[in-house]
């Protein structure tokens, strides 16, 4: 299973769209954004991914509250499966405890991943660079046995992502 992640888009469509289109050229079944899309446009573009895909509010998504019935955008926590794995998505990174197999978060526009006691945590860090002059995202893939996570970040002055990864027993 290949699952594409990105969080904190804020205003920026441009590099969303950058963002999904890498991911889905990397193999992506699946889009998971962990909120503050903070437009309408951030998602349209995932809605016209044609991937599946899933959302949280952020907390600087109330402008966006009513459009919960026009895209697949969730409150936090917000718990799904895909096949056998049991997922958590938030925003806000407080509901880290291992309830899940895999839980996501986003906020602190920090790419972080920890395997710990069975549970795999992920913020993909930043869509926006508004921290930082970077673009980042992670791309997901679930095997049998392992998990890996590439966490890819680009230069807002470069064409070219970057890569770091991360593998874990499952």
């Amino acid at each position: 299973m290949k699952i594409g992640i990105l969080s904190d888009s804020h205003f920026k469509s441009d590099y969303t769209k950058d963002v999904i289109d890498f991911l889905k050229d990397k193999g992506s079944e699946y889009l998971i954004h962990a909120g503050d899309l903070c437009t309408e446009e951030n998602l349209k573009l995932l809605e016209e991914s044609e991937l599946k895909y899933v959302s949280v509010f952020g907390n600087n998504d109330s402008n966006l509250l009513s459009l919960v019935n026009k895209y697949n955008i969730r409150q936090e926590p917000y718990y799904f499966k895909i096949k056998d794995i049991k997922f958590k998505l938030m925003h806000m990174p407080f509901y880290l405890n291992g309830d899940s197999d895999i839980i996501i978060f986003g906020h602190t526009h920090i790419f972080e991943s920890d395997y710990k006691n069975k549970t795999l945590f992920i913020n993909p860090g930043e869509v926006c660079a508004r921290e930082k002059p970077r673009i980042e995202c992670v791309f997901l893939e679930i095997n049998e046995n392992e998990y890996i996570i590439s966490y890819y970040f680009k230069d807002i002055n470069k064409n070219f992502y970057e890569k770091e990864e991360y593998k874990y027993e499952r």
